[in-house]
């Protein structure tokens, strides 16, 4: 039996969390992911460009919601995992995107620097993994 390109990759009724959602690369993952039938949340830092970028998912028919939580705050990490189970259930797919960095040649790359972008691409997204698998 052959099947195409879309039955392999059906999502309907899975969700997905995505962080750095609200532009970029994540944005066009939620797209793909909503295109593929996931329902599809959404967070960022800010409010403002999430609430833009779920509306232009819902006007493409995809299920679409967010919420604003900083991915380097492990307060924010808890919160992010504990309303989006309250909103969609369990969650099935996350996609860890969003990503800081510094551009600063190492020798004089500032120490707070450095702990902004690790909290945030190595930290956060391992607590978010760990939260998000319990």
């Amino acid at each position: 039996m052959t099947r195409t390109v879309q039955q392999l990759f059906d999502l309907t009724g899975k969700t997905a969390l995505v962080t750095g959602g609200s532009r970029g690369l994540g944005l066009q993952m939620a797209q793909a992911l909503g295109e593929a039938g996931a329902r599809v949340v959404l967070t960022s830092r800010k409010a403002a460009d999430l609430e833009q970028a779920a509306a232009t998912l819902q006007a493409q028919g995809i299920d679409a919601q967010w919420i604003a939580a900083d991915c380097a705050d492990e307060a924010d990490i808890q919160r992010l995992v504990s309303q989006t189970m309250q909103r969609v259930g369990a969650i099935d797919i996350l996609v860890n995107n969003a990503g800081a960095s510094w551009g600063a040649p190492a020798e004089s790359h500032p120490t707070a620097a450095w702990d902004k972008v690790m909290n945030l691409n190595i930290r956060g997204y391992f607590l978010l993994s760990q939260a998000v698998a319990k």
